[in-house]
């Protein structure tokens, strides 16, 4: 009887004791696996026994059930260990009932393997106490049943919890991140014994966490068979959620590069929530994410950026070369294979690769989980990796060059350059552009200023290109066509755009500066690009257009000097037409103030901002962050995220046009209830410009400081204040005169 016990007490059962499980299954019936534990407790002793006491059995069988658990235990860890599959004889209820509900139950999991690790450990001390129970009652005579409880007493607070927590995982088939999850929240218990288990499960599977954290952080790998970290390829989400391939192809079209790291890095990988632990934050999730990008990077270089590295330290070392003999051609062409090898381990010294793995080293031998410590070392990575990152991007790439062209081209601090190209393409951008040949009409001025404006000394200046998006409208003629005055009455800014407002630069990015200037911050400089050509170009029109005006009249008057009635003919003339010159004046004095106020107030001033954050920053999410503030405050100080501001802007610039070239063309003609009604409503959209400028909701904003400038520029003289309120009727009525006076 002693044996059938302490064999029953490691999973074998027998004539005395049997498995009331398998008994039923004989007899063709199966228990529920969703039964409450103390009825799925199927170690029970044979019912025909009598010589046994009735506490003695209660106590027996309570004993016993310790068995069952170790057995299912046992069961779980061979299975999860990989080292031998349950035949199917022996499979239990609940693994055929899992298997039916579950049909993932059979993929590997790396993470349970840790966790059947851990509890082989706590099943051989187990096991370890039923030995030492039973070579105690071989060596003395003592009470069976006393000595056994004894022996095994704590073994009820610990094999219970554990044999739910199997169950628990094999029902809903936990695993990953989610089993960690799982396996911290049992950790908080009131039973030490019990958790002093689970905290050595969770170590177990912790170290899974972090090799899989070494891999990707020292080494920039993602080891990850079965899908179980947080840090997962972009092409399994796209797999998950039914996004066709040609959806993540398109995406990696829009990168224009072959490049690995660089698609490794925009579109490569993501955070995989469902297999985020809740005790790790997101911020500490995406930090791990962004110094494993960056390792790959910086482990994996692009060849361009290897040889431009390799001809800069050719050229930097020839100096040094001679002093040590070295003559002729041959040296040359070896150094270049020298630094190819070498570029690798100058971005990412291998010092600083073993620093990172010692500090994960650090956290793997810990014994207990330290949240802090775990934070605090993934952020010092970070800083590793993101540091090197601004090493290469900011210093290796040239990136405030960079940055200085695109201020000088996109944002047109090379005014002599635009104001050349504007002049030289006016003719053809008075004549409605052609879909098929826009974008090479348009080169011809374009390089004629490049010719008279920019110097061989400006590098960026071949990374420029002009381009003319394809309309797919009929654009109508700058000059003849354009829409009625009446047709800006709503404010679209669709019909106020011209066929040639599309102009816009690309700029062409090199490896690895396409990890700071990607597509969308390209797209914002675009966008900033052609509204400031715009506002430029309708400023060079008021200026050419009264220049055009003022030759002509003295050309009338030096012609009809002696001539008495044509002189007064000339001089009736000139009286009609100067209210249209003082409106045009006006016009004038509103696109200047503005193009200053976006040129000085915010251009120049933000781009000082950021100069002194990249001399104060070395992080490159730093660096990343105040980039994205400089081109939002560019973008919200120039008005252009409010659409109301925005379309009243298109609909002025518009309508200054038009202005021109109707005041040019009609110098012959007395008819002017055209130029009256562009008048009329250029008062509108001015004086609603000024309302909308100086309301409460943009005086508390971060444009109010430059904006006041601005609007004080504007309203010196109260001139637009009462006009606005004129308008709006609040104070009194409009001012009778059909245009505005000079202010």
């Amino acid at each position: 009887m002693l044996h059938e016990i302490l064999l029953a007490l490691v999973g074998y059962t027998g004539d005395l004791i049997i498995d009331q499980r398998e008994h039923s299954k004989s007899l063709g019936i199966c228990l529920s696996p969703d039964a409450p534990i103390s009825e799925q407790r199927s170690f029970k002793l044979a019912s025909d026994i009598s010589f046994i006491d009735p506490t003695e059995r209660d106590l027996i069988e309570k004993l016993i059930t310790l068995g069952f658990f170790y057995r299912e235990l046992d069961r779980f860890a061979t299975k999860s260990r990989n080292l031998s599959w349950i035949r199917s004889a022996d499979v239990s209820p609940l693994d055929i009932a899992s298997d039916l509900s579950n049909p993932k139950t059979g993929k590997p999991s790396v993470y349970r393997k840790a966790i059947a690790n851990g509890l082989v450990e706590i099943l051989s001390v187990y096991r370890s106490a039923v030995l030492q129970i039973e070579q105690k009652l071989l060596s003395e005579t003592m009470p069976i049943l006393a000595t056994v409880t004894q022996g095994l007493n704590k073994f009820f607070v610990i094999l219970p919890p554990l044999y739910e927590l199997i169950l628990e995982i094999e029902r809903d088939d936990i695993r990953g991140g989610q089993l960690l999850n799982l396996l911290h929240k049992r950790c908080h218990c009131g039973v030490p014994e019990l958790q002093a288990c689970i905290q050595r499960l969770l170590w177990h599977g912790h170290q899974v966490l972090y090799n899989q954290l070494s891999s990707w952080m020292v080494y920039g790998i993602l080891q990850d068979q079965h899908g179980e970290f947080f840090i997962r390829r972009q092409e399994d989400r796209d797999m998950e959620y039914g996004s066709s391939i040609s959806d993540t192809s398109e995406k990696l079209a829009r990168l224009s590069t072959d490049d690995t790291s660089l698609t490794d890095w925009h579109l490569g990988f993501h955070i995989f929530l469902d297999m985020l632990p809740e005790y790790i934050h997101m911020r500490v999730a995406e930090s791990i994410l962004f110094a494993g990008k960056a390792i790959r990077v910086l482990r994996n270089p692009s060849p361009s950026i290897q040889f431009q590295d390799a001809l800069y330290n050719q050229q930097t070392k020839k100096g040094s070369q001679k002093l040590h003999g070295s003559a002729g051609g041959v040296p040359f062409q070896k150094e270049p294979f020298l630094d190819v090898k070498m570029i690798g381990e100058e971005l990412l010294p291998q010092s600083e690769a073993d620093k990172i793995e010692i500090m994960l080293l650090d956290l793997k031998e810990s014994s207990e989980f330290h949240k802090r410590s775990f934070e605090c070392s993934v952020d010092s990575i970070r800083a590793i990796a993101a540091s090197h990152l601004w090493q290469l991007v900011v210093v290796r790439a040239d990136l405030n060059g960079h940055l200085k062209a695109l201020k000088d081209y996109f944002l047109l601090a090379k005014g002599d350059f635009f104001q050349c190209f504007l002049e030289e393409s006016r003719q053809l951008m008075r004549l409605p552009p052609r879909q098929s040949t826009a974008e090479a009409d348009l080169m011809v001025p374009f390089q004629l200023a490049a010719i008279k404006t920019i110097g061989e000394e400006d590098k960026y200046f071949s990374r420029v290109s002009l381009q003319m998006p394809s309309f797919g409208i009929t654009v109508k003629s700058s000059q003849r066509d354009l829409p009625k005055t009446k047709t800006f009455t709503d404010g679209s800014s669709e019909t106020s755009l011209g066929g040639w407002d599309g102009i816009a630069l690309e700029y062409s990015v090199d490896w690895p500066l396409q990890l700071f200037f990607t597509q969308e911050v390209l797209s914002k400089y675009r966008r900033i690009f052609q509204y400031l050509l715009r506002l430029k170009r309708t400023q060079m029109e008021l200026e050419k257009s009264w220049a055009s005006v003022m030759h002509q009249d003295h050309t009338d008057f030096a012609k009809h000097r002696n001539e008495q009635m044509n002189r007064s003919i000339s001089q009736l003339r000139r009286q009609h037409f100067r209210p249209m010159w003082r409106v045009r004046e006006h016009m004038a004095f509103l696109i200047r103030n503005l193009q200053f106020y976006i040129q000085v107030d915010v251009i120049e001033s933000q781009w000082n901002v950021l100069q002194s954050h990249i001399q104060d920053s070395h992080d490159f999410t730093e660096l990343v962050g105040f980039h994205q503030e400089y081109l939002s405050a560019l973008i919200s100080q120039s008005f252009l995220d409010i659409g109301s501001v925005s379309r009243i802007l298109d609909s002025i610039m518009t309508l200054c046009l038009q202005f021109c070239w109707n005041i040019e063309n009609q110098e012959s003609s007395q008819n002017t209830s055209e130029l009256e009604c562009i008048t009329e409503e250029f008062n509108k959209k001015s004086n609603s410009l000024y309302t909308i400028l100086r309301s409460s909701r943009l005086a508390g904003s971060q444009r109010a400081p430059f904006l006041r400038r601005f609007l004080l520029r504007m309203n010196f003289n109260s001139f637009f204040e009462a006009t606005a309120r004129g308008v709006l009727n609040v104070v009194r009525p409009r001012p009778s005169h059909p245009v505005l006076n000079q202010p």
